[in-house]
């Protein structure tokens, strides 16, 4: 069995779930198990946002998160679990758009190669976000794969998803 799962949910099946990401890296021989769960928000850039949609091609996508987790693996070693799942489509607020969760025998070693996932993730992955507004406005943000800079140390920089 790998040792890494990668989803993306179309929303109109189903959301994320946090739960089988946990199972997933669970083992008897980790005492590290961190999850990043990312939700729609209700206000980016002082406007007030009423859901989001998101748009990516697929199989693209996929092949970017098996690249990741192969590549944080080797950053690892054998000793991780990866899961790594993203939504699809029109998601509302408080909906799930982004599941991560790292398994290690350490808790060190699981937030670190969580935070890496996240980032390559934010950072690589060609998915589109569009914010919906209050006012009946919407637009695409720029996203992180697109925005040319690294991230800030508070992880806000490129305005992605």
């Amino acid at each position: 069995m790998r040792p890494y799962q990668c989803i993306v949910r179309d929303i109109s099946e189903g959301g994320l779930d946090p739960g089988a990401a946990l199972e997933f890296v669970s083992d008897p021989g980790f005492g590290g198990i961190a999850l990043f769960v990312g939700r729609v928000r209700n206000v980016n850039h002082g406007r007030v946002v009423t859901g989001i949609s998101y748009d990516m091609f697929v199989p693209l996508a996929m092949h970017g998160f098996a690249e990741i987790a192969e590549r944080v693996g080797r950053d690892f070693g054998q000793q991780v679990k990866l899961y790594i799942g993203h939504a699809k489509g029109r998601l509302g607020l408080g909906d799930l758009a982004m599941v991560v969760a790292a398994g290690t025998p350490h808790r060190d070693e699981a937030f670190r190669a969580c935070r890496q996932v996240v980032e390559a993730v934010k950072h690589t992955s060609p998915i589109w976000k569009q914010e919906h507004y209050e006012d009946g406005d919407s637009a695409w943000s720029e996203g992180c794969s697109l925005c040319g800079h690294a991230s800030s140390e508070d992880g806000h920089a490129g305005h992605g998803h």
